[in-house]
């Protein structure tokens, strides 16, 4: 069972995107610290209270636009609106209630969903009730007044998303690896999941259909259990063109952010291209595990060194994804398919690992008399120690004398020592450099 979700929307720059942040940077300070972390998020995971919960961030819903970008922030909205259990219609108290207001309302209106209206920007507990008081008219009952920027009454208005939410939606999970199935249109995702669902040896489960995310199919293989999920492709964003094709994209990003490893077609015949690349990079940088896995190997005329020739080329191009681990398929003939679950249950299992400290610090100990950390003006970065503090991805921090001397190839060597004596296939490592007070005096 997924976690609920929550969509922020209204007309622009009423201050969702404020809020939004406010509600998950508690959940994700340590990770934005971590360098390379650079696409903007519309879609994150946060908890109130101990209950997890989805949140979709969109852009300002303008009705009646014919400005191309606007059409896109509008359709993007309405998307995250269908995938919505609860919606959060934020206004803006010091303009007033506005005509575009009024439009976004009669969208949802006819959602028949549960939608929290609230009035941003009162921040003033004295003239609350005077700057709520018109937009009662939108008939979705008592106006929240808050102030996102000073994160004033937000507690009491998580309380009411949570209520909101379906009575089984904190239901506890069963331990279950979620695999995404991304890339392009027509690369064989949906038929790789059939497949893989249809073999004798895969037990697999009835799920009831949902608006909210691409196709869940349950399964359990060799006593473990997974959930595959399979994405509508993605494709370049000048080729997004009709509403079904731009509601594709955030569904997708959803589906990554949520999985625990994603699992990336190419097609043999094409190759590499450079929208496999980035689709590669969206899962980098949500620190999901990673595999590629080729498909329509069948087709391609092989030599002795064509595998090993086709791999080598994955990789020079997807540098910051060397760790993720290539597979040769072929979906139609059925050609090594139990290899992608066999290789996604065990890079689940690496992204949970967690080095002890001492081990940790032994590997830093040497790689360090291996290569000397670099230098500047005499002065050199000093490594006191590491640990690991987060996994899912593993994520470790450093305590040293200036993170200014943290050149990225260095950081990378420590990266591959790491990576050398802990295996840590087909996941992403993140690390945290802290300076220790004083040491840079």
């Amino acid at each position: 069972m997924s976690k609920p979700v929550l969509a922020i929307v209204g007309r622009p720059n009423v201050g969702k995107s404020t809020f939004f942040n406010r509600i998950i940077g508690e959940r994700r300070a340590i990770v934005e610290d971590v360098p390379g972390v650079t696409r903007d998020r519309i879609y994150a995971e946060t908890e109130w209270n101990g209950k997890e919960f989805a949140v979709i961030d969109t852009g300002g819903i303008e009705v009646n636009t014919n400005d191309t970008i606007q059409s896109q922030m509008r359709d993007q909205a309405i998307m995250a609106i269908d995938m919505a259990d609860v919606i959060l219609f934020m206004t803006d108290g010091k303009e007033g209630l506005t005509i575009a207001d009024r439009e976004v309302a009669d969208i949802l209106m006819r959602t028949g969903k549960d939608v929290i209206l609230v009035v941003n920007k009162v921040d003033s507990h004295s003239k609350a009730y005077d700057m709520i008081y018109d937009f009662y008219e939108l008939g979705f009952g008592e106006p929240i007044p808050i102030s996102a920027a000073n994160m004033t009454n937000i507690g009491d208005l998580l309380d009411r998303i949570v209520d909101g939410f379906p009575e089984d939606a904190f239901e506890d999970e069963e331990e279950r690896t979620m695999i995404a199935i991304i890339g392009k249109p027509n690369v064989g995702k949906s038929s790789l999941v059939n497949a893989l669902t249809g073999e004798k040896r895969v037990i697999v489960s009835s799920i009831s259909g949902t608006t909210r995310d691409t196709v869940d199919t349950p399964f359990e293989y060799q006593d473990k259990k997974y959930t595959l999920i399979d994405t509508a492709g993605l494709r370049k964003r000048s080729k997004v063109s009709d509403n079904i094709e731009k509601y594709s994209v955030i569904r997708a990003i959803a589906a990554i952010e949520r999985c625990d490893v994603c699992v990336l077609m190419i097609d043999a015949e094409e190759g590499l291209t450079e929208q496999d690349k980035k689709i590669a990079g969206y899962a980098h940088e949500a620190g999901k595990g990673l595999m590629i896995v080729v498909n329509k190997w069948d087709l391609i005329q092989k030599d002795t060194n064509t595998m090993r020739d086709f791999e080598k080329t994955i990789r020079s191009e997807l540098l910051f994804a060397s760790y993720a681990p290539v597979i040769f398929v072929s979906v139609l003939h059925k050609q090594r398919l139990m290899q992608i679950i066999k290789t996604a249950g065990h890079i689940a299992e690496l992204r949970g690992m967690r080095i002890p400290t001492g081990k940790l610090n032994n590997i830093i100990e040497d790689a360090v008399m291996m290569r000397q950390p670099p230098s500047d003006k005499g002065r050199r970065l000093k490594i006191y120690y590491g640990t690991q503090v987060g996994t899912k991805p593993p994520l470790f921090s450093f305590s040293i004398n200036d993170r200014e001397l943290v050149h990225f190839s260095y950081s990378r060597y420590i990266e591959n020592r790491i990576r050398e004596a802990f295996d840590y296939e087909g996941t992403s490592l993140k690390f945290v450099w802290n300076e220790r007070r004083g040491e840079q005096q």
